[in-house]
C-alpha cells in the first residue's frame, strides 16, 4: 500500500515531511487538507491526527502525525535508501540527537514567530508587530551565534553529512531568506554556507513543487 500524506503544501510542518520523502526518493501520494474549510477538523481527519492539524502520513496500517516524529520514522523505516538521515556513529548519533532537539526548541520557536512576522502576516494583509520582530530578532542572534560556531567545525550540524538536524530546519529557513532577517544568516559565513547548500537539495525543490500543483 502507498504511502499517503495528508497536508497543506503551504504547511511548513508538511514541507519537512515531503523533503524528507524525497531524500529517500520514496513515492507517496500527496492528499490535500483544505484547512480553509475546515477539513482538517472533520472526524475523518481526525480519525488520522486528533489535534486537527497537518499533516498526517499513513504507511499500510501504520498512521503517524506530528512532523518531526513522521521524518524519524521515515528515515528508520527506510533507513537503506538513499539519503541516510540519521547517523550511526556513536558520537555524531549523540550530535544528531542535540542539534536536533535544538531546531526544535531554539531554532524554530524563533524562526516561526519571525516568519508569521515578516512572511505570513503580510499575505494576509495583517500589519506585523515591530516590536515581537526586534524582540526575536535579538534571540535569533544569539542562536545563530551558536550555530557559527558549531558550523565552522563540521559541514553540518551533526557532522559532515545532512542529516534530520538539518533537513528540519529547511520551511523555516526557507520563508525567512525572503524578509530582511536574511541579513542575519548572511553575515555569518558559515551558517551562510550552510544556508545555501541545504536550501539547494533537490528534494526541497521537489517539495515545494507541490505549491505550483493544482
Amino acid at each position: 500500500m502507498a504511502i499517503k500524506v495528508h497536508g497543506s503544501p503551504n504547511s511548513t510542518a508538511t514541507l519537512r515531511v515531503v523533503a524528507a520523502l524525497h531524500e529517500k526518493e520514496i513515492d507517496f501520494e500527496f492528499v490535500t487538507v483544505d484547512m480553509r474549510s475546515g477539513a482538517h477538523k472533520t472526524p475523518q481527519y481526525l480519525a488520522l491526527n486528533p489535534f486537527g492539524q497537518v499533516p498526517a502520513l499513513e504507511d499500510g496500517d501504520i498512521i503517524l502525525f506530528e512532523s518531526r516524529a513522521i521524518t524519524k520514522y521515515i528515515a528508520s523505516a527506510y533507513e537503506s535508501q538513499e539519503t541516510p538521515l540519521l547517523n550511526k556513529d556513536k558520537k555524531q548519533l549523540a550530535d544528531l540527537a542535540i542539534w536536533s532537539e535544538v531546531e526544535a526548541h531554539q531554532f524554530d520557536p524563533v524562526g516561526s514567530k519571525l516568519a508569521w512576522e515578516l512572511f505570513y502576516k503580510g499575505l494576509f494583509g495583517m500589519q506585523t508587530d515591530a516590536a515581537a520582530v526586534e524582540e526575536n530578532e535579538a534571540k535569533l542572534v544569539k542562536v545563530l551565534d551558536v550555530y557559527e560556531a558549531r558550523l565552522a567545525q563540521s559541514k553540518y550540524l551533526a557532522g559532515d553529512s545532512f542529516t534530520l538536524a538539518d533537513l528540519h530546519h529547511l520551511p523555516a529557513l526557507h520563508y525567512l531568506s525572503g524578509t530582511k532577517v536574511k541579513s542575519l544568516f548572511d553575515e555569518r559565513p558559515h551558517v551562510s554556507a550552510w544556508c545555501k547548500d541545504i536550501l539547494a537539495r533537490p528534494s526541497w525543490e521537489k517539495a515545494l513543487a507541490l505549491q505550483k500543483q493544482g
